[in-house]
């Protein structure tokens, strides 16, 4: 098969900064990670499930999906739905998470205000430092820029910055992303995507859909 193999740790052996986040996943049942997409981290990247994502607790009950071939950017968080407060009251303090206060942990309540699943689509690139939000869709090959807080979803092929990040142009025109998102590349097995590499490259549909 070309190509690293998509459950290798580090796939670059000079540089362990670059992790596959897939193999990290293993055993996660509230993650779903595609083969190739990765992490890049100077000083932690192996721990990118307990440093990037964040409050991402099992019984809140949300899921986090990174689409195949997306890029990661070193410092980049993903909030999950455990990080919201409760706000039907009139204070947000969590009393709830400290016992002492002899009170009923009130899960519903933190449910209910969940904003759903978390999904990263394919050949998505996240730059440094970026904060994606609860319940929020990427759509694939879209680009994230650094230091942007993604709050609301992104369609498919956008690129997007800022606080609170807004679009910022379509990499391309309407036709050709429904035609990309129609080729679906990277749910191609590995030898043809490794024939598909120069027409990638230099964006020519005309090869990829032959």
């Amino acid at each position: 098969m070309p190509g690293p193999h998509p459950d290798t740790l580090h796939p670059l052996a000079e540089h362990p900064r670059v992790v596959f986040l897939r193999p990290l996943a293993e055993g996660r049942s509230n993650v779903t990670v595609g083969p190739f997409a990765y992490y890049d981290d100077l000083d932690a990247a192996e721990a990118f499930f307990e440093h990037n994502v964040l409050h991402h607790h099992d019984f809140m009950g949300d899921h986090l999906t990174i689409g195949a071939f997306s890029a990661i950017a070193t410092g980049a968080r993903i909030v999950m739905n455990g990080a919201a407060h409760d706000m039907r009251g009139v204070t947000t303090y969590p009393f709830d998470i400290f016992r002492e206060w002899g009170t009923d942990f009130d899960l519903d309540g933190y449910r209910a205000q969940s904003r759903g699943d978390t999904v990263i689509g394919p050949d998505v690139w996240i730059g440094g430092e970026a904060w994606i939000m609860p319940g929020v869709t990427i759509g694939a090959g879209a680009v994230v820029a650094a230091k942007a807080v993604v709050t609301r979803d992104v369609a498919p092929y956008t690129v997007v910055a800022g606080n609170p990040a807004r679009e910022v142009r379509k990499r391309f025109d309407d036709d050709t992303i429904a035609r990309l998102l129609d080729l679906a590349w990277w749910d191609w097995p590995a030898n043809r995507i490794a024939a598909a590499i120069p027409a990638l490259r230099r964006g020519d549909l005309e090869a990829l859909s032959a």
